[in-house]
């Protein structure tokens, strides 16, 4: 059996706010069913509506204290990063051990996030990160950040919209036309097609700025129109169609030509991302103090940095009269749809790990190479070594 011998260990998420769990019973059931003994902390999938009985029923142990799950998981499945654990006064880190394997959203490039990758590393933890997933075909059924992107996009312009102070639709009353509110869609990927699809769901005017060609014609089609960067396709696209990282003379040509049509928005969704590195800042100060007051920002980005300049990580701030959301866990807001997609893009990618109840660490395979953060206490993931300045 492909699990046998192995112990997955899920504990419960401690983010604040964050309800989703890295394994449901249907997944539970699978890796049990495969050999494997899954032990879940008590609790764990509550936030997302599947209680301890089901786990059970599926084959797993309910574990009361998170640090016996810690030290016997060989393979420990989180959604978020190692976290700072109130309850335990003890860093997640700090609980796990040598050899270990970690699979969750490390964001290892991120800024906040580089004493905690340093400390895996030290660990000698084998941590691997599902942003880091490429998106090609055979890694579909893995790509837990697509899956997550799709919630975020969704999530993050109904997030908007509670917060505007106008109508989203354009509205007829009695007293006259009041006129639809306009969103600015920044990365028209996953979250940004969804965000383009539910802000037009909604009845808004709706812009989509996307460096990638391709990505433009996607949005135009949900019925966007499209704002012009002038960057060409060859600076634009990277591998597996992704955005690059642009050179900083053509990121000002950039932040130059969406500028008049970020003022202009009363709601700006930004999600651009360069995988594996830090989110292009693609909204300035200047550009927030020049918006109408009353206007929304939801920063999807912010896991990488983010897009706005003045994004705060975690939090919703009002800066110029304009709120600007950080919230870094918004799929986590939707969490039974959630936690679903993820638990089963778990899964699959464990699946792809373990061979004969042992993972392995193929690096000549695509999808583990551009995944594994670190392994046998060396740092090896690109983006984070750089963001780092050890390259």
């Amino acid at each position: 059996m492909q699990f046998q011998g192995l112990v997955f260990g899920i504990p419960k998420e401690i983010m604040p706010g964050e309800r989703r769990v890295a394994g449901i019973p249907e997944t539970v059931k699978k890796l049990t069913a495969g050999g494997a003994k899954v032990l879940v902390e008590k609790g764990a999938g509550v936030g997302s509506f599947f209680p301890d009985e089901e786990y059970v029923k599926a084959g797993a142990e309910i574990v009361d204290d998170v640090e016996k799950l810690f030290a016997e998981a060989d393979i420990i499945l989180k959604v978020k990063e190692p976290l700072f654990n109130s309850e335990k006064n003890k860093h997640e880190v700090d609980m796990m051990h040598e050899g270990q394997v970690l699979i969750t959203f490390l964001h290892p490039a991120a800024p906040a996030n580089h004493e905690m990758v340093k400390q895996l590393t030290a660990k000698g933890v084998t941590a691997l990160t599902l942003d880091g997933i490429p998106r090609i075909s055979r890694a579909q059924a893995m790509d837990a950040l697509t899956s997550m992107s799709t919630v975020a996009g969704y999530k993050a312009v109904l997030m908007a919209a509670n917060r505007l102070p106008k109508f989203m639709p354009m509205i007829g009353s009695a007293v006259g036309m009041i006129p639809p509110a306009t969103v600015t869609v920044i990365g028209t990927g996953v979250a940004g097609l969804q965000a383009v699809a539910t802000a037009k769901r909604l009845g808004a005017v709706v812009n989509a700025i996307d460096i990638r060609p391709d990505a433009v014609e996607h949005a135009k089609s949900l019925g966007a129109k499209p704002v012009e960067t002038g960057v060409p396709a060859e600076i634009a696209i990277g591998e597996g169609g992704y955005a690059k990282a642009l050179p900083e003379e053509w990121l000002i040509k950039e932040r130059e030509a969406i500028k008049d049509t970020i003022i202009k928005s009363d709601v700006v969704v930004a999600t651009a991302l360069v995988p594996g590195r830090l989110a292009p800042v693609l909204i300035t100060e200047e550009m927030v103090k020049a918006m109408k007051p009353g206007s929304a920002i939801v920063d999807v980005a912010i896991d990488q940095g983010g897009n706005c300049e003045l994004t705060v990580g975690g939090e919703v701030i009002e800066k110029y009269g304009v709120s600007i959301d950080g919230t870094k866990n918004i799929p986590g807001m939707v969490p039974e749809s959630s936690t679903t997609m993820f638990a089963r893009n778990v899964l699959n990618y464990a699946s792809h790990l373990v061979k004969d109840g042992k993972v392995v660490i193929d690096l000549d395979d695509e999808i583990t190479a551009s995944s594994l953060v670190c392994k046998d206490g060396e740092l090896v993931h690109a983006g984070a070594r750089e963001a780092m300045g050890l390259d």
